[in-house]
């Protein structure tokens, strides 16, 4: 069932009608400019003792967007009906529309707002889980995916693909790695093992910027492969990508496609969109995991109504684009000077450390992975995550740190010490500075020259 274009509380209504401070337009001012004053101001909210270096992870929210949020806040607080009935629809409709314009789809109804990425992962694994159960696919069925998937996602899969009988198939990608040719390869290999003995490939799920390593991803070519190959869907997990790559989901023809809102574009957390394309929602049987009265009315009605709770994250989407518009040259402009940015800060941490980048610089975008000194002796996951933990903790230093195990007879990369164990996965927002890579630096150097600080997080 389609949204009904005339009940207002689904947004019927003309857009101009939005309760929605200004209207925006997805192009940018170019007669004003932010300052490097606003853009402290609008961070002051951060903490200034810590070298936030990891906006990939939880992203970051300028102060005029959380004000815009207060107040849809406080509109629902001071009348809560006449906020249901005339006002949320609306707002998430003007939403939605911003969205399709920044990605290019065709409809609106393409559009959906949900909280996050795994929401999102679990309103298509879910169908696919249904498939199975109901015997519309074969036991033993396969789902692919990327080995380097964000781990909720293999959760999810656990929950409703193989315990309904699917299998799943894990594509082994390289890193350190070099060129697109590497990943397309795997790729290939993998589709291959999918289809051995029979077997029909129900779903691909495609990293468009992996997390950890992270990676840009060819995704426009894989997409076209499994498209070649009969490839039944294609669910397209694009958590970091808006705000840090430019995206065309007509070009990338993926099924589903989803992306945080609030990693790289501003938004307060969590509020993430997922597309839907025409033909996949006709199609296929997707619905919201949570179950409310609206069930049955297309994935975007379902999604905008879960039951009474703060809708406030879905709404501030024009706002964050007006914050966004305030920069030379919009979002592309931001997502430009990211990339140089964080490509300078990785290859000036890696000169200092004598290590290496974990991809060549047009294999990122807004983060990048910079090997740790082999001296740091990271030996397991464990190590890195109390790494971590002593770099935030002792050091006022915000980065995740990546273990990348040898395996059989691999070589790995090396430093005049010895393998290359770990990586750290910076990132660059608007709000940062060169002093904050330079803290990570010398605290990294300080660890490697220290055996018995080394000893105080690493014990025996």
């Amino acid at each position: 069932m389609q949204e009904n274009s005339k009940d207002a509380r689904n947004g019927g209504e003309s857009l101009s009608t939005t309760p929605t401070p200004t209207q925006v337009s997805k192009k940018p001012r170019v007669s004003f400019s932010i300052t490097e004053h606003e853009i402290h101001n609008e961070f002051s909210h951060h903490n200034r003792n810590v070298a936030r270096i990891n906006n990939g992870s939880f992203g970051s929210c300028p102060g005029s967007v959380l004000a815009a949020q207060k107040s849809w806040q406080l509109q629902f607080l001071q009348q809560p009906d006449d906020f249901y009935f005339n006002t949320l629809r609306k707002g998430i409709l003007h939403s939605r529309t911003v969205i399709k314009d920044l990605i290019n789809a065709d409809d609106v109804d393409e559009i959906s707002l949900v909280d996050n990425a795994t929401t999102a992962a679990a309103i298509v694994l879910q169908q696919i889980g249904r498939a199975f159960a109901e015997g519309n696919f074969a036991k033993n069925d396969t789902v692919l995916m990327l080995h380097c998937a964000y781990q909720a996602v293999k959760k999810s899969i656990q929950a409703y693909v193989t315990r309904a009988g699917g299998s799943v198939i894990e594509i082994q990608l390289p890193f350190p790695v070099t060129s697109n040719e590497e990943i397309i390869s795997e790729f290939k290999r993998g589709i291959e093992k999918g289809k051995s003995n029979g077997k029909k490939i129900r779903l691909a799920i495609i990293d468009h910027i992996t997390s950890m390593p992270c990676v840009v991803i060819p995704v426009k070519e894989l997409v076209k492969i499994c498209r070649e190959e009969g490839v039944d869907q294609v669910f397209v997990d694009a958590a970091h990508a808006i705000g840090s790559v430019e995206i065309n989901v007509k070009e990338i023809r993926a099924d589903f496609y989803v992306s945080n809102l609030h990693k790289w574009f501003f938004c307060p957390p969590s509020v993430a969109f997922l597309y839907c394309k025409k033909a996949a929602s006709s199609k296929f049987d997707v619905h919201h995991p949570v179950v409310s009265h609206e069930y049955g009315n297309g994935l975007p009605i379902e999604s905008a109504w879960i039951g009474t709770r703060d809708y406030s994250s879905q709404l501030v989407v024009p706002a964050a684009l007006e914050f966004v518009n305030r920069f030379e040259d919009g979002i592309q402009g931001i997502m430009k000077r990211n990339h140089e940015e964080v490509v300078k800060m990785g290859k000036m941490l890696a000169e200092s450390w004598g290590t290496n980048l974990g991809s060549s610089p047009e294999m990122c975008a807004g983060m990048i992975m910079v090997g740790l000194p082999s001296r740091l002796r990271v030996s397991s996951e464990d190590d890195a995550l109390r790494l971590r933990s002593h770099l935030r903790e002792c050091h006022g230093v915000e980065v995740p740190i990546h273990y990348q195990g040898l395996k059989d007879g691999e070589e790995g990369v090396k430093d005049k010490d010895g393998v290359i164990t770990a990586y750290a996965r910076i990132s660059h927002q608007v709000y940062n500075k060169s002093e904050d890579y330079c803290k990570l630096r010398d605290a990294v150097n300080r660890l490697s020259e220290n055996l018995l600080i080394r000893k105080t997080f690493y014990p025996e």
